[in-house]
């Protein structure tokens, strides 16, 4: 039934291109016996020209087969793939049948290959005739591709990735470059350094690593984003600045965005009081904008996710046109996209309010040339005449009750979706939820009736669309495990099933990718209708689609080899050929705070995770910058709300609570806290993001205002806290996972779990028996203050380990992870379990470098040695030299320990 596919070569080395950030680096992978056993960045793609960042190059660490799905199950039994499929097919003809065809649905994501997004909206909006498909890329860039279409006629965004090398000024908006784009970051950092003239100017309540390169940083308040640059265009027109031939040749709308950016902000004084900012600062910002040419604004989801988001984006575009900034090397409005092909699914209209190939449901004949190309006019329905439910409305349709089926793919909405626990309880009442889910550790699989193994990054074949629109191949090298399938093919032998084989008679992905390619030429003479066009790659045959080389759209037969830069021509894709300036009344974010919620919440990545940890966890060393969900705190609110650093706290909100280790830093507004995104039920016990954020969106774009909660912070009281590191094949019931605060953390040979307790325990050694199967052989009590340190030994092989205490009294780790990987202690390492290392062997601290594992206390160790460069320090430890994220951490500590020399007493203070 199932054929894998026969067209790779085998060969030792073998390029494809990363899963994580929209940067889309490529990767080149080395293949020994059956299995990757190293990757490192493709020095000849054109997204990072050999870099990685420690994801990337750890993404061979993440293969293992343990924790995958490799069987279909149907209400929570195995079956094989005869029996899951005709049961897709089956309920999902039923609900049709019994409640009209809007009640079914599709929830994809930006993990999903094109080739995948192609069939499934296909299958769905072209012959299931539901318009409701959406995906999580909803999430974080809707609004940006609804302020690029009011703006530019078409979801295309300007620039590439040369334009940050081009650029004399680098605006970064809302975006911490340097951790949720490290590639691009690197790309910009060393263009800095080639170009002393080079400006970059960060934008952000936060003081990220970003700013290690900025010359200026504004640290805006939250949701005044649009204040700020409608005070820009102001400034700009009120100086004599803007590019009047530009306007007057190339759009339409500026006196209307004009008078509404003066109403709103046309007092410079003003605006830096609104938005919380130095006037003085804000003016150099304006000046250097006003002055350069060559401006490149950067902006993400700092932007997008808000509840005025489209908004925010179009008052940054609306300063690029009307300075003339955008069509020309090193200018522009610059969207980076958060998913590997956010961008692909928007191509093939994984949005709701899309059809196919750039196509909306508004877009005059749309519908009917769709409905032509895929020959549906027999079908009945025919295509949906209009747009479907957006990703939070969605879900509240199915908690309605009007959308009866929903088919999952590669995405996890009952932790990503704002107001999470609503999300779950929809779920609960849908009647049928499919879920294609390649591991079984996500909180989704709860929910699901009908569970499909699907495969995963190394065994997927398509393509993916980055964020400079350049398309790549994403090989599959290695053959998915047990039974798991392609996503494509999933859908494709569903389709058979419900009578529509003819039009999925697809046996490879080159076949999708040509109907796609032809689909974007459809009735476009050479892009005259439609922008996205890769006319030009129709017809590729199985080999060609192999060897396909990185291309960025537009690709026709005038542009073969691609587009690097649109809107070179000052035409656009509007139907006067004139971008359109919006008129911008700034608006307040909709979860207001209040006296029972005082402070504002801002969510986000860290550097070594991506999304809800489903992959990154499984690469251990990905754990230690940052092991436990945490909550970061301004100095002055920790006093104020009585916290400590390193100790537990919680954050309520109106939709829910999260709890996590409190970091007091000045990196940090005060009245403002930043929690992660990516913890989840199987991580840790309520540290959530989604559950602290109300579903509020974007009128437009249907984006969620994830940026801006409204919480309430205390100490979370606690008369215990405890390490306990288990041997994996010990771990069972996880009775632990009862205490009021856990953490889990993977390690190689054992997970750690970081525990805590509202209630004293009396008896330690009497509840470890309880909670694991295996009675502790050594332990160190001290009764007095409720410590302890206890282990267990069988048959020479370390069973586990525990400390009650604070997790600031932990010894250095990696010696006991090394012990749970022997098959016997020695005598001397049975002897010092206790301690938790040899003699000899140093704590190196909190990891700093992820690459090569350096820890900040061997860093601090180094510097205070003298190795008072970042070149030094790479020199002696090796830190920094690989992918260069954790750079700015080492400069900071270079700064601290420098800071820490000059605060020392002087003989002459001492005598004094």
């Amino acid at each position: 039934m199932y054929q894998a596919d026969d067209s790779a070569p085998i060969c030792d080395q073998a390029k494809t291109t990363c899963p994580y950030c929209g940067v889309g680096c490529g990767v080149t992978a080395t293949l020994e016996d059956g299995a990757i056993t190293a990757v490192e960045g493709d020095r000849q793609h054109p997204a990072n020209y050999g870099r990685l960042c420690v994801k990337g190059s750890a993404l061979h660490e993440t293969l293992s087969e343990r924790g995958r799905l490799t069987r279909p199950r149907v209400d929570g039994v195995e079956v094989d793939w005869d029996v899951a499929l005709d049961a897709v097919a089956g309920r999902l003809a039923a609900t049709r049948h019994e409640h009209g065809d809007d009640a079914v649905a599709a929830y994809l994501s930006g993990q999903l290959l094109t080739e995948d997004y192609y069939v499934a909206n296909k299958l769905f909006k072209g012959f299931l005739g539901t318009p409701h498909l959406d995906t999580n890329s909803r999430l974080c860039m809707a609004s940006a591709v609804a302020g690029y279409k009011r703006a530019f006629g078409a979801d295309a965004v300007p620039c590439c990735y040369e334009d940050l090398e081009e650029a004399e000024l680098v605006v970064l908006v809302g975006s911490n470059l340097a951790w949720n784009h490290p590639v691009l970051y690197q790309r910009l950092k060393v263009a800095k350094t080639r170009n002393p003239l080079m400006r970059v100017v960060v934008i952000d309540p936060r003081v990220t690593d970003s700013c290690e390169i900025a010359d200026l940083y504004l640290g805006l308040k939250p949701g005044s984003d649009a204040h700020l640059f409608n005070g820009l265009l102001s400034w700009m027109a009120a100086k004599g600045r803007l590019d009047r031939v530009y306007l007057e040749g190339h759009t339409r709308g500026f006196g209307e965005a004009l008078a509404a950016a003066n109403a709103d902000a046309s007092d410079l004084e003003a605006v830096a009081t609104d938005c919380d900012l130095d006037a003085e600062a804000l003016e150099t910002f304006y000046y250097w904008f006003a002055s350069q040419l060559h401006v490149v604004t950067l902006y993400s989801q700092g932007v997008n996710q808000s509840t005025s988001g489209t908004d925010k984006c179009n008052a940054i575009i609306n300063c690029h046109l009307a300075g003339g900034k955008l069509g020309l090397p090193g200018a522009g409005p610059f969207s980076i996209t958060g998913q590997p092909n956010a961008m692909g699914g928007r191509e093939v209209g994984g949005l709701a309010n899309q059809l196919a190939a750039h196509m909306d449901y508004h877009t005059p004949g749309a519908i009917d040339r769709v409905t032509r190309f895929w020959r549906t006019e027999q079908l009945t329905p025919t295509l949906p005449k209009g747009p479907g439910h957006k990703a939070v409305e969605l879900f509240s349709a199915i908690e309605r009750g009007e959308v009866q089926a929903l088919w999952v793919m590669a995405t996890n909405p009952a932790v990503s979706l704002p107001d999470a626990a609503r999300v779950r309880a929809a779920l609960a009442k849908c009647p049928l939820v499919i879920v294609s889910e390649c591991v079984t550790d996500t909180d989704l699989l709860a929910y699901a009736d009908i569970v499909l193994p699907a495969s995963s990054w190394s065994e997927k074949d398509g393509t993916v669309t980055n964020s400079e629109r350049c398309i790549s191949r994403q090989r599959g090298l290695l053959p998915p495990p047990g039974e798991a399938r392609h996503d494509w093919w999933i859908i494709c032998e569903v389709a058979k099933r419900l009578g529509y084989g003819e039009a999925f008679a697809y046996a490879h992905p080159s076949e999708i990718f040509d109907e796609h390619a032809r689909l974007s030429g459809f009735e476009n003479q050479d892009g005259s209708e439609r922008l996205f066009d890769i006319s030009a790659l129709a017809g590729l045959d199985r080999a060609a689609y192999d060897a396909l080389a990185p291309i960025q759209w537009p690709v026709t037969a005038q542009a073969p080899a691609g587009t690097a830069r649109l809107f070179e021509d000052g035409r656009f894709a509007t139907d006067d050929g004139l971008a359109r300036l919006v008129p911008i009344t700034p608006r307040l974010p909709e979860q207001r705070l209040s006296v029972a919620r005082p402070l504002r919440l801002n969510t986000g990545r860290i550097r070594d995770q991506w999304h809800t940890m489903t992959r990154t966890a499984r690469a251990p060393r990905l754990m230690n910058h940052r092991a436990e969900p945490f909550i970061e705190v301004h100095p002055d609110d920790a006093v104020a709300y009585g916290v400590a650093d390193q100790r537990l706290a919680v954050l309520t909100a109106e939709a829910g609570e999260f709890r996590g280790r409190v970091r007091v830093t000045k990196s940090q507004r005060a009245g403002e806290v930043f929690v992660p995104m990516h913890w989840t039920d199987r991580f840790t016990k309520q540290a959530r993001s989604g559950a602290l954020i109300n579903g509020h969106t974007d009128p437009l774009s249907g984006q969620p205002e994830s940026k801006h909660g409204a919480v309430a912070l205390a100490p979370l009281g606690t008369a215990w806290e405890a390490t306990l590191l288990v041997a994996e094949d010990l771990e069972t019931a996880r009775p632990w996972c009862g205490s009021d605060y856990w953490a889990r953390i993977p390690m190689r040979g054992c997970q750690r779990w970081q525990l805590a307790g509202e209630r004293a325990e009396n008896d330690w050694l009497a509840r470890l028996a309880e909670w694991l199967p295996e009675a502790a052989t050594l332990w160190c009590e001290d009764s007095g203050d409720g410590r302890l340190r206890a282990a267990a030994v069988k048959h020479g092989r370390l069973c586990w380990w525990a400390m009650v205490g604070l997790p600031a009294e932990l010894p250095g780790l990696a010696w006991l992870e090394q012990r749970f990987n022997d098959a016997e202690l020695s005598d001397t390492h049975r002897r010092r379990l206790l301690a938790g290392g040899d003699d000899g062997a140093a704590d190196t601290g909190p990891t700093i470098c992820s690459c090569h594992q350096v820890g900040q206390k061997a860093i601090v160790s180094a510097i205070r040695d003298g190795d008072t460069s970042v070149e030094a320090l790479g020199a002696r430890l090796a830190c920094g030299t690989q992918c260069g994220s954790c750079i700015p951490e080492l400069k900071s500590l270079i700064e601290e320990e420098r800071a820490h020399e000059r605060a020392k007493p002087t003989p002459e203070t001492q005598v004094a």
